[in-house]
């Protein structure tokens, strides 16, 4: 009886997050996101020991502060709390560590001249813990080479790094698509993101 109840409570789990990951792919502006954003965290209050559900909520936050005319700042602030409720959940996850470096590397975008020297050695951090994670999770290597694509203009140096970590990221993308089926919820952003980050390399 207790398992039958289990695999239920994970089935309902399984619907509530597919169902709010399709809304998360329509959104079109910021009101959009916060009543994503909200779906998240309603499914979090319910279910306490998921980091997923934080985790998507934080990133809804970030890519709606990257995306949309908002208080960045501010909408980023709140991504990493929620981040941060998700590490206490899954400790030493390499996808929320990586968020977690996304998170403050939109925090250098918003004043890069006063936050860049601060900010991006702890950012290149995090991206280098989340590959020692799990040297698997494609997201990690985007994020790091999107980082080297950004130091490499900034300091007037070549594209080569970015691109050699761009292109690992890709084959770990297409690693990655052959396990994801239509009940999928892990996480599985950012090719597109590496796509574009390809056109530097040519």
């Amino acid at each position: 009886m207790w398992i039958t109840l289990a695999l239920a409570s994970s089935s309902a789990f399984e619907e509530a997050m597919l169902k709010q990951i399709q809304e998360k792919n329509k959104i079109k502006n910021s009101e959009d996101a916060q009543s994503v954003i909200n779906g998240f965290m309603r499914i979090a209050s319910a279910n306490e020991a998921e980091w997923l559900p934080l985790y998507y909520a934080a990133l809804t936050q970030t890519e709606t502060a990257f995306r949309f005319d908002v208080n960045k700042d501010q909408f980023f602030d709140q991504a990493l709390e929620i981040t941060k409720q998700a590490q206490e959940i899954s400790p030493s996850n390499s996808e929320i560590t990586a968020l977690h470096g996304y998170i403050l590397m939109g925090k250098v975008s918003v004043d890069p001249g006063s936050r860049g020297q601060s900010l991006s050695p702890q950012v290149m951090e995090l991206f280098g813990k989340a590959i020692a994670q799990d040297r698997s999770n494609p997201r990690a290597v985007n994020l790091m080479s999107q980082m080297e694509l950004g130091m490499s203009k900034f300091f007037g140096s070549g594209p080569d790094k970015a691109c050699g970590m761009a292109r690992m990221s890709m084959e770990l993308y297409q690693n990655e698509e052959a396990k994801i089926t239509e009940t999928y919820i892990l996480p599985t952003w950012g090719k597109n993101q590496m796509v574009e980050l390809m056109k530097n390399c040519n």
